[in-house]
């Protein structure tokens, strides 16, 4: 029994500590955003980054969640005589929850790796020293930078996802009924207002932050060579998909209280 709770307080400790760590590293990346020089050329290095090379995967995986959708709710909606509610069903699924939820674990997936290997790479290398050593604070120049590009990138991938899930879904849905694409749209966005979408949309800024301040905090922190980098790169993709996943369900209810 006492080795249990040593087992659980130290593991209750260690979770406090790693808080703790991610704070003062969030403060001096903050502290340091404020500071000349503003390091536009990287910013832009890291949206093309994330941003672009991040949309195909995105776009794939919209244009998949809306083929399935399409498919398995025409079979619900059939056997309840509610087919025609199918586009409205489809658009409001997709824009306010599954296009923002999906495109942050598949960016999560892609970058958050990527930001913990690259800067866990450099950190067991002393590339990070280095960079310090010649005068460039690492926090706004390797850190900063790859934040705002995910928190600015985000909601533009959301719509990206959005659109192929909409565009998919009409297809399914003609491929067993034909329909006019601006018939498709005109029922699917009946009664809804542009609050409906922009809280969604937007939300994934907030998964944004999370993504790339796990990142960068991961793999600055990287120890042990090698073995530390994989390390770095796995628990960057695990809890970033983690804490957006408890950030979506915190964020869903301020949304449904302030937008109903």
């Amino acid at each position: 029994m006492p080795s249990t709770l040593t087992s659980v307080w130290s593991l209750i400790n260690h979770f406090l500590e790693w808080f703790g760590d991610l704070a003062f590293f969030a403060w001096e990346v903050a502290r340091s955003a404020v500071r000349r020089p503003y390091e536009g050329r990287e910013l832009i290095r890291q949206l093309d980054e994330i941003g672009s090379r991040s949309l195909p995967l995105v776009a794939l995986a919209g244009a998949a969640i809306g083929a399935v959708l399409s498919l398995e709710s025409r079979d619900s909606l059939v056997r309840f005589g509610a087919k025609s509610m199918l586009p409205a069903a489809l658009v409001y699924s997709i824009i306010r929850e599954t296009g923002p939820i999906v495109t942050g674990l598949v960016v999560s997936g892609r970058v958050g790796a990527g930001i913990g290997a690259e800067l866990g790479s450099m950190k067991v290398t002393e590339q990070i020293d280095a960079i310090e050593a010649s005068g460039v604070n690492p926090f706004k120049f390797l850190a900063f930078t790859r934040i705002v590009a995910c928190i600015l990138m985000l909601p533009l991938l959301t719509l990206a996802a959005d659109f192929c899930g909409v565009l998919f879904g009409w297809i399914a849905e003609t491929l067993v009924e034909p329909v006019s694409f601006l018939r498709f749209i005109n029922k699917g966005f009946v009664g809804a207002s542009f609050s409906d979408f922009l809280a969604p949309t937007f939300r994934t800024a907030v998964f944004g932050l999370i993504i790339g301040m796990i990142g960068c905090f991961q793999g600055m922190r990287t120890k042990g060579g090698t073995a530390g980098v994989g390390f770095s790169a796995t628990s960057s993709v695990v809890l970033s998909s983690l804490f957006v996943i408890l950030a979506d369900v915190i964020l869903v209810k301020f949304i449904l209280v302030f937008f109903p």
